[in-house]
């Protein structure tokens, strides 16, 4: 494949990423710890990444499936090396000499004169002698010429560190690499020993948390009413249990309103008292101008007990507990909020229904459960499924479009969007 058609493909894949995530180049630059314009290079064909790792975290990010991680990675290899200058060949004779006195070239005055000094003075720099052949004086400077390094070998889209090995970093590393790190990670672990008394090198900072979880966090309110935004016409609602796979495949984004049921249950007999859920927004952007499409027109049904709401546009969003209902009798019956803190164990799980909403941003977010057990404490950080923040996004003033099972076709509806 030529050299510039091997970066372009790598670029269209790059952009065709982006444009399914639809965030800004800064945005994705911010998750990626790039700038907005290196993002913008990788995607104009500009520039190629130096590492595959960078692409790797896009790609993720993105949402993009083995397959299409692997056909990326070919991508990024075919345009690396297209991008890379040739190594030069090994050269066999020794590195350039410096310009010395020209004590090779015969002299016409033999005898005496021609005997070697034991510490000429340096300002007596030899002249050419009137029998000297012409040519065979003492080389000026552009003598070396031939033997100097060519350009600079650096290619100038790549950014490369100064005394790493030239082959592909993100694999191949010498011995002396290899035997570096290890001696400074045990100089680490030896300095960690003597600064912090009582913690063995290598030890975790934190305790193995004693608890489970399971996460759902593609859930329809009551089974069946939810909204996304989405940039394209999808094809027609999902069953409840299919939709995160059908949300996947189409880029779609929750809109207005998250709901998560998170499991929890202690691995052993002990009791794992839960002291508190706390809400971690780790990025906030402009909500998605995509347009609204509903699972349903409404529905009623059960709300099931521990159910806490979040309010992501506050500054610091809390985990608040909210009554829930019961309608599985022939008469419905409210069920009081039960605050933190409460216990779990192998025998006695919990389950905790968490709803986000949010009119104002597009956040990814995370829960924070703190524990304690046995007189240990910690905090695991809850993702959805694939350990990935959740996103909501913002759904107010979008066009909301409705499914008509008997025209088989989204129609336009009222409102602006669940939650939003």
């Amino acid at each position: 494949m030529p050299k510039d058609a091997a970066v372009e493909e790598f670029a269209g894949l790059v952009r065709a990423l982006k444009a399914r995530d639809g965030r800004s180049y800064e945005a994705l630059g911010r998750r990626l710890s790039v700038s907005a314009s290196t993002l913008h290079r990788y995607c104009s064909g500009a520039t190629v990444p130096e590492e595959f790792a960078v692409v790797e975290r896009l790609a993720l990010l993105c949402g993009a499936d083995e397959e299409e991680r692997r056909a990326l990675e070919a991508a990024w290899t075919r345009a690396d090396d297209a991008r890379r200058p040739p190594v030069p060949e090994p050269r066999g004779e020794p590195a350039p000499q410096t310009r010395t006195e020209p004590t090779a070239a015969p002299r016409p005055a033999p005898g005496p004169e021609r005997a070697p000094s034991p510490e000429p003075e340096p300002s007596q720099e030899p002249a050419p002698g009137p029998g000297l052949a012409p040519g065979h004086g003492p080389a000026p400077a552009p003598a070396a010429a031939p033997e100097a390094a060519p350009a600079p070998e650096l290619d100038p889209v790549h950014a490369r560190v100064p005394d790493l090995p030239s082959e592909r970093r993100r694999r191949r590393w010498g011995w002396p690499g290899v035997l570096g790190g290890a001696l400074a990670v045990a100089g680490t672990l030896a300095l960690g020993a003597v600064l912090l008394p009582g913690k063995a090198p290598g030890r975790p900072a934190a305790p193995p948390a004693p608890l489970t979880w399971t996460v759902a966090s593609d859930l329809w309110e009551n089974g069946c009413g939810h909204t996304y935004l989405a940039r394209r016409t999808p094809p027609p609602p999902p069953e409840a249990a299919d939709a995160r796979s059908w949300a996947a495949a189409q880029g779609a984004v929750d809109g207005g309103r998250t709901l998560v049921r998170v499991s929890v249950q202690g691995k052993g007999t002990a009791a794992v008292v839960l002291q508190a859920l706390h809400v971690r927004v780790v990025e906030r952007g402009a909500p998605l101008p995509w347009t609204a499409y509903r699972m349903d027109d409404g529905c009623g049904g059960a709300v099931t007990p521990r159910r806490f709401e979040v309010d992501l546009d506050r500054p610091r969003p809390v985990a608040r507990a909210r009554d829930g209902y019961d309608a599985s009798g022939q008469e419905g019956r409210t069920l009081p909020a039960v605050s933190f803190p409460y216990a779990v164990s192998v025998g006695e799980p919990e389950e905790l229904l968490v709803s986000a909403g949010t009119a104002r941003c597009d956040c990814r977010w995370y829960l924070e459960l703190e524990w304690s057990s046995e007189g240990r404490r910690g905090t695991v950080r809850i993702g959805d499924e694939d350990g990935a923040p959740f996103r909501t996004s913002g759904a107010k003033g979008r066009p909301v479009y409705g499914y008509d099972s008997a025209g088989r076709a989204w129609i336009t509806g009222e409102g602006s969007g669940q939650g939003g």
